[in-house]
């Protein structure tokens, strides 16, 4: 198989199969019954998976990443599935931190262009099996699988975990999910399964109660993760990974009485080098230290809110690139934005991405110092020219904006 061959397999899988990257709402494929069928048409590899299943609207990848880390610190094997990716395909699909063999993927495209024509499945729908297929084929000790969108609906959902996570529950992808925070747990708390405990770590009242009412219903142990303290810390950087590290210390708790060893050794190592062992980037991600360049894919109303936050509490002239898709509500988002700051705004280059000047009308009225460019590159060229060597340069608004921004200065760099 040569590089060509590769790239023009995983070209025909964007073509064939609805991709929510690209086609958004249109790609979305609520139900089990596609999954099933494809399960079923490989012989059913993610029921020979020993499974952790971790669901969220925000802090889902860092929290998975972060136990993926603890495990393999603890000498196990582990495969990570996370979406979507950030620079390659292959992202998505990890052992012990390394990218998914890009053989194994061309191969596994072949056997796909085989399926029979009842199967009509999604392009999540696709790398999700492609996912439990690796990880069986290559005999990982445990398979952390990351919830698509929502929960009860999503393709990932066919498995039966030893343990689940639902991190927290904000607004995001209304126009399926739902428009109140009601209906989206639910649909969240749709990964809950009969006798498997689930944890909980989101401080809302509201989304609690949802949660433990659909465990106790499910007989499933319900744990608050909200209610642990701890110092530990991790070598992600994002002040809202103190309440993800919540989250996987219970995930450890829940795997360590089914007898899995994991030393507070391990714990703590796993912690600190996540980076390391897993190759995790994209949040709160110091690309450069001069001058201070951060990029997050922090993209909701919620997410955004914690990483502004926390840019604001930096003393620092700031240079922010930021773009968004279309499902954004850019007014909610205006409302967010650091201050003492020039903004520098560009369409990330996907189908669903939104030009800037359908919404000059709120950065006018947001009365900020701005400028709309053609490329993301472009935006970061100019805020690079711009910037001091005392100032701050962010990148973010999107995962495909981070994504944009690492695969053109990412190779460079190293």
């Amino acid at each position: 198989m040569t590089n060509q061959e590769y790239q023009e397999a995983v070209e025909w899988l964007f073509v064939q199969a609805p991709n929510y990257q690209i086609d958004g709402e249109k790609a979305y494929k609520p139900g089990l019954e596609n999954i099933i069928k494809l399960c079923d048409f490989f012989g059913n590899p993610q029921e020979k998976l020993k499974c952790i299943h971790i669901g969220g609207t925000n802090g889902k990848g860092s929290t998975s990443n972060m136990l993926a880390s603890v495990l393999q610190e603890s000498g196990y094997k582990i495969g990570l599935y996370n979406s979507p990716h950030l620079i390659d395909f292959t992202e998505r699909i990890k052992i012990n931190g390394k990218n998914c063999d890009k053989e194994f993927v061309f191969r596994f495209i072949q056997k796909l262009k085989t399926l029979p024509e009842d199967i009509l499945p999604s392009f999540f729908e696709f790398t999700t099996i492609m996912a439990f297929e690796y990880f069986y084929q290559k005999k990982v000790d445990f398979a952390i699988i990351e919830v698509g969108l929502g929960g009860r609906l999503d393709s990932t959902n066919i498995i039966k975990p030893l343990v689940s996570a639902i991190t927290n529950v904000q607004l995001d992808h209304q126009n399926i999910l739902g428009n109140s925070i009601e209906e989206i747990a639910f649909e969240k708390a749709g990964i809950i399964k009969s006798n498997i405990p689930i944890i909980s770590g989101d401080e809302n009242g509201v989304v609690k109660n949802i949660i433990k009412a659909k465990a106790d219903r499910e007989g499933a142990n319900y744990i608050d993760a909200t209610q642990i303290i701890s110092d530990l810390k991790s070598d992600l950087k994002g002040n809202y990974q103190e309440k993800n590290i919540k989250v996987v210390l219970a995930l450890v708790d829940e795997l360590k009485k089914l007898e899995i060893i994991i030393s507070e050794e391990n714990l703590k190592k796993g912690l600190l080098n996540v980076h390391k062992n897993t190759n995790f980037i994209g949040r709160w991600f110091e690309f450069s230290p001069n001058p201070l360049t951060i990029c997050d894919t922090a993209h909701n109303q919620a997410g955004l809110e914690q990483v502004f936050s926390q840019l604001n509490a930096i003393p620092k002239h700031k240079h922010v690139v930021l773009g968004f898709v279309n499902d954004k509500k850019i007014d909610e988002v205006m409302a967010l934005l650091p201050k003492n700051s020039e903004f520098y705004f560009a369409k990330p280059t996907i189908n669903r991405g939104r030009d800037p000047h359908e919404y000059e009308d709120l950065l006018i009225k947001a009365e900020i110092f701005y400028k709309i460019f053609d490329s993301v590159q472009d935006a970061y060229l100019s805020a690079k020219q711009q910037a001091t060597a005392e100032d701050l340069i962010f990148i973010g608004g999107s995962n495909f904006v981070v994504g944009e921004f690492l695969e053109k200065n990412l190779t460079d760099k190293e």
